[in-house]
């Protein structure tokens, strides 16, 4: 089996919250609840629980000169898929935030856009140019 990443994370809305990920993302759902959902997200378990609003009051930072959340998570995904997606939320009037390339002409090198779900939360959606380069150093 390959390996899955699973995360849990605090919702406002499980409906909200659910309608993001599969209307706009494409995500489907797995296991519900009144109180929480499952989300598939590329192969990746996402759970969603309801809960009280909540603030990381994590700090942004700078890289390549492109202000960025400290607090993300995401997916990286081949560069077919990352420009259906792009395009599709784009059309959406979605607020898509810092699209850009990454580490241009170096290893490591990927496009990169983020963008904000109901809860507050961004993701980032990444497809590097050489997917052998994702942990190289």
């Amino acid at each position: 089996m390959e390996s899955s990443f699973h995360m849990s994370l605090p919702c406002l809305s499980v409906e909200d919250t659910k309608n993001f990920y599969t209307n706009n993302i494409g995500a489907s759902i797995g296991r519900t609840s009144e109180n929480w959902l499952d989300i598939d997200l590329f192969n990746h378990q996402l759970t969603f629980i309801q809960a009280e609003k909540f603030n990381f009051n994590s700090p942004n930072y700078v890289f390549e000169g492109k202000l960025l959340p400290s607090f993300h998570f995401g997916v990286i995904i081949d560069v077919e898929k990352w420009g259906e997606l792009y395009a599709k939320l784009n059309q959406l009037n979605l607020k898509v935030v810092t699209q850009t390339t990454f580490l241009k002409d170096k290893t490591g090198e990927h496009l990169s856009f983020f963008i904000k779900d109901p809860n507050d939360y961004m993701l980032e959606f990444k497809s590097f140019k050489e997917s052998k380069d994702i942990f190289k150093i």
